[in-house]
């Protein structure tokens, strides 16, 4: 089971300045190969079906634990996307071509089908797939396999960060970036527990530090790369037989936190009425609060 929370794990920059193919450029880290869409389902999957759960009950745990907090990157990265894109085109009646700024984009499919919003698409508009998933039922084959995922999947956010400099897309990768980092170690670590291989010696792949990113830095002051959720209210703390000792990097101690951590409020996504969006008028607004209201015998 899962439980929801209607907030963002972290605040993302309001900024007047809509760049579509900056959105387009962020689309691969939701649904490219490397993208939040991946890690979730591979987790979700490896965790749906997992072996011998009882006896591998740390390893359960981590990849449980991580599949939450990946839920949470989606929404991150849909956050972004529509941050970038917010703005993008301006009311007109619809023979003024409202929409004419969008059909020279990277991606016309944001104009086209998602109201100017995130799609499960990659950078070029390809949608995701779940191909893309892996689950041999194999402990150390999928554990190495969830490294080389994270791995790669840095990789490609620190491309996207090179890419575009708008405000709400380098806030979401930063963050993503050291997040992401502390699942490479906590696999890494796993990998060490279950084999007596020190994987962690490798990272980080690739051999560039998060500080070398201004907007990786205050989440790292923070101690954001030491800490592990179980994003549970009682469950899969066993993951502290797994996330302990130090960071291989810069040697802090690391953290289990049980729960989730502090969320902060969804800005409301304004009307795009030339994408017919909500396309619900004021005199229908009206009419469907009255409608609550009788349902509700609210005179």
């Amino acid at each position: 089971m899962f439980k929801r929370f209607d907030e963002i794990a972290i605040e993302i920059p309001e900024v007047e300045r809509p760049d579509p193919n900056a959105a387009a450029a962020v689309q691969e880290l939701m649904g490219g190969k490397f993208g939040e869409m991946s890690t979730l389902n591979n987790y979700l999957f490896q965790s749906f079906n997992f072996r011998s759960k009882k006896k591998l009950k740390p390893f359960y745990d981590l990849v449980t634990s991580i599949t939450a907090e990946e839920l949470g990157h989606v929404e991150l990265v849909a956050h972004a996307v529509n941050k970038c894109l917010c703005g993008s085109t301006k009311y007109k009646e619809p023979d003024q071509t409202p929409l004419n700024p969008l059909k020279d984009i990277r991606n016309s499919y944001f104009g086209l089908a998602g109201a100017q919003s995130a799609l499960p698409i990659d950078s070029m508009g390809r949608p995701w797939s779940g191909e893309y998933v892996f689950n041999s039922g194999n402990l150390i084959l999928d554990l190495l396999h969830n490294f080389f995922l994270e791995c790669g999947a840095r990789a490609h956010k620190m491309k996207v960060y090179e890419m575009t400099d708008h405000p709400a897309a380098r806030e979401v990768v930063g963050y993503l970036l050291v997040r992401g980092g502390v699942h490479v170690v906590a696999y890494a670590k796993a990998l060490e527990v279950a084999t007596g291989v020190d994987v962690s010696k490798l990272v980080p792949i690739p051999s560039l530090s998060n500080k070398a990113f201004n907007e990786t830095r205050k989440y790292e002051e923070k101690s954001l790369h030491t800490k592990l959720y179980t994003n549970s209210d009682g469950d899969f703390t066993a993951i502290k037989q797994i996330w302990k000792g130090t960071h291989p990097e810069d040697g802090q101690p690391l953290e289990v936190i049980e729960g989730s951590p502090k969320g902060y409020p969804i800005a409301e996504a304004p009307e795009v009425p030339e994408e017919f969006a909500p396309g619900i008028s004021e005199e229908d607004f009206k009419a469907i609060a009255a409608r609550l209201q009788q349902a509700a015998n609210i005179r």
